[in-house]
C-alpha cells in the first residue's frame, strides 16, 4: 500500500481492491482459471490482462501477477479485506471520542492532533455522547482505550482507598 500511496494513490488502490472483490464475489470462474493447475502461468498472467484490462490499475495487474508468481494468490481475498477496513478512510483509522456533554469543535481539534502525534497517523473521529461518564473523555481506537473519564477516576480512587489499610 506504501507503494500503491506513491505511485497510483491510495483511493484508486483501494478501489481496484474493492472492484476485485466485487468481481470474484460475482464471477466464481475468475478464481478457477487463476487456482487451476491446468492453465500454464502465462495463461493466467494473460488472463488477468484481459479480464482487468482498463478497470483496474497497471500496478495492481502487477502486484496479482506477483502473487501469482509467488503462489500467493489464494490470499487475495484476505489481502482484499485487509485493504478495505484499514484503508476505506484513505489511510485514516476511525476512533471513537466518548464524552458525557457535547465538546467544543476546537477542542476536538485539539485532541485529534494529540492523538496523530502520538500514534503517528491519522485518525477519523466519531462522537459518542454518554451520560454515564460522569465528565471527562473516553478515545477508543481499535483494541487501545484512553480513559480520561470522571467515571475511570472515581473507580481508581475507590479501588486505592480499598487497598489502604488502616
Amino acid at each position: 500500500m506504501e507503494f500503491a500511496k506513491e505511485s497510483i494513490g491510495l483511493k484508486q488502490a483501494v478501489l481496484d481492491f474493492k472492484n476485485l472483490k466485487s468481481l470474484m464475489h460475482g464471477n466464481p470462474g475468475f478464481q478457477e482459471v487463476l487456482h487451476s493447475l491446468d492453465v500454464s502461468y502465462s495463461e493466467k498472467c494473460d488472463f488477468i490482462d484481459k479480464v482487468l484490462d482498463a478497470d483496474f490499475s497497471n500496478e495492481f495487474k502487477q502486484f496479482l501477477r506477483l502473487l501469482l508468481e509467488k503462489n500467493r494468490l489464494d490470499r487475495i481475498g484476505d489481502i482484499a479485506d485487509y485493504v478495505r477496513v484499514a484503508y476505506s478512510h484513505l489511510g485514516e483509522t476511525e476512533a471513537i471520542l466518548r464524552t458525557s456533554f457535547p465538546l467544543d469543535l476546537s477542542l476536538i481539534r485539539k485532541i485529534k492532533e494529540k492523538l496523530e502525534q502520538k500514534f503517528n497517523r491519522a485518525f477519523r473521529f466519531y462522537i459518542d455522547l454518554d451520560g454515564r461518564l460522569l465528565g471527562g473523555v473516553q478515545v477508543i481506537i481499535g483494541n487501545t482505550i484512553i480513559d480520561g473519564t470522571v467515571r475511570r477516576r472515581l473507580e481508581d480512587l475507590k479501588e486505592k482507598l480499598l487497598t489502604i489499610r488502616v
